[in-house]
């Protein structure tokens, strides 16, 4: 998994690493292998919509403290 930021904490989780730094952005890859991640998207998990559980990307940087960037529109 890819995220695109405009701000990272230092330091990182082991589980994510920077890719490239360019024009202001900041491209993470995300190891969605590593047991650190699923233990976080596990504390993140909610029900989203009825019968559909997943993390809400807002949910899940706020607590990786990472500023993201909307790449969808």
């Amino acid at each position: 998994m890819k995220l695109y930021a405009t701000s990272i904490p230092q330091p990182l989780p082991t589980w994510a690493t920077v890719v490239s730094r360019k024009a202001g952005l900041i491209e993470l890859e995300i190891n969605e292998q590593d047991p650190g991640f699923h233990s976080i998207i596990e504390e993140l998990s909610t029900e989203i919509e009825p019968g559909v559980v997943g993390v809400k990307a807002s949910d899940l940087c706020q607590r990786l403290s990472i500023e993201i960037v909307d790449t969808t529109g």
